[in-house]
């Protein structure tokens, strides 16, 4: 098998069909959506069958209960997915926007309108379900794809990408828009990483270790998200119970995400008042804590922390506890251990936060809220991309809008440059 002459045909047939799809009316890439949808929904037992395929070759080669489970397509996978593929078609088409317009002096009418980015290169890990939203989302979005999921999956996004493909075919539009690398071997992400002449972005959804691969590899700028390392920090004019509730749900409601809390930090003044209840409820849920000194002080029977501590993305029922003397501490932890993912403060005294909300690098920065709101969904955006940690072109989590770039547009009526 020609790897790199397979993948470079990809990519240059992406980059031919973007051209089509960028153009295309938004009522025929909300039919191409919902026959999707509905193509999911009739073809379940096709899939159930290669995804079943995937999922004995997961066990033979000794896959955690944790991959096999994000590897499994049930009803409710299939269902989900088609019912997010019909909310996609639901959403406004960002695809030919134009923004507010400016008259220059000498009278040209000065604007921006939303553009496609093109080709955007896609590889992830595990889950079949990216298939179908990352191939939603940048066909509303007037993208062509090229998805690359991980070699566990391989079976189940073969079936997928069939179903993508006679969706786009039923309303006249290339099949080649959205494409599934249909092969294994590791080298088809180096070619692909390779290909700038005709992919436009990639976005990398995994681990540390696949993210930090691909932005070491590609010749293609990478929207990078390499981990969430998320702080809340409780303020001594907080209201303690809702910092209590707040702390709670960030680490508790669903520890193994990136939007979750992994380090507590408290204001001296509140931390003998606050620590031991926050303690006993986080005890109750299972929650191992790992403090500073003054933490252990506080809370005597918890696990000292380390220095690897403060940086680590737990993605689990463990959590960093320090005490700190000011918000200025506070903000430097953040500085120096945070991941530009998810900060939030608890304090009732608005100049405070609003000092936390200017000084904190974060993409999304909370106050008074759980971290797990960043969340395009919760945020109002809808279904998401994933959540970039990068500041070009996108930071936060990536909609529809994320998806595209804008170009000037300028109206004259004659005017020449003096």
């Amino acid at each position: 098998m020609d790897i790199d002459r397979i993948i470079r045909q990809m990519a240059r047939d992406a980059k031919q069909a973007a051209g089509v799809i960028s153009r295309c009316a938004t009522a025929q890439k909300n039919q191409a959506l919902t026959n999707m949808a509905d193509l999911l929904e009739q073809q379940a037992e096709t899939i159930f069958q290669e995804n079943r395929k995937d999922l004995k070759r997961a066990g033979e080669a000794g896959l955690s209960r944790a991959m096999v489970d994000r590897l499994t397509v049930t009803g409710e996978t299939i269902a989900a997915m088609a019912g997010g593929i019909r909310e996609v078609a639901a959403y406004a088409d960002p695809v030919g926007t134009m923004g507010e317009t400016r008259v220059r002096p000498n009278g040209l009418r000065v604007s921006k309108m939303r553009i496609p980015l093109g080709v955007i290169g896609i590889i992830y890990e595990s889950r079949p379900n990216v298939t179908i939203d990352a191939a939603g989302l940048c066909l509303k979005s007037g993208n062509a794809v090229i998805l690359r999921g991980g070699s566990e999956a391989l079976h189940s996004n073969r079936a997928l990408a069939g179903i993508i493909g006679q969706a786009l075919e039923s309303v006249g539009l290339p099949a080649q828009a959205a494409q599934v690398v249909p092969m294994e071997d590791r080298t088809a992400i180096n070619v692909l990483l390779a290909q700038e002449d005709f992919v436009d972005l990639i976005i990398p959804r995994g681990g540390e270790g696949l993210i930090r691969f691909v932005v070491e590899n590609s010749r293609i700028p990478v929207l990078k998200h390499y981990k969430g390392v998320c702080h809340v920090f409780v303020d001594h004019t907080a209201d303690l119970q809702m910092a209590e509730g707040i702390s709670f749900n960030a680490k508790v409601q669903r520890p193994g995400v990136c939007n979750a809390m992994e380090t507590l930090l408290v204001h001296e003044q509140v931390a003998r008042d606050f620590l031991p209840a926050m303690a006993r409820r986080f005890e109750s849920a299972g929650v191992e804590l790992r403090g500073c000194p003054k933490t252990c002080a506080i809370l005597p029977g918890i696990t000292p922390a380390t220095d690897a501590d403060w940086p680590a993305e737990y993605l689990d029922l463990i959590l960093a506890v320090k005490v700190v003397a000011n918000m200025e501490e506070a903000m430097a932890h953040i500085a120096r251990y945070g991941s530009n993912h998810t900060e939030a403060i608890i304090t009732s005294d608005y100049r405070r936060a609003h000092r936390f909300v200017r000084d904190v690098d974060a993409s999304v920065v909370l106050v008074n809220a759980s971290t797990r709101f960043n969340d395009g969904g919760q945020l109002g955006l809808g279904a998401e991309m994933g959540i970039s940690t990068s500041k070009l072109h996108a930071f936060g989590p990536m909609g529809l809008e994320e998806l595209t770039t804008r170009k000037f547009v300028v109206l004259g009526d004659g005017q020449i440059r003096e």
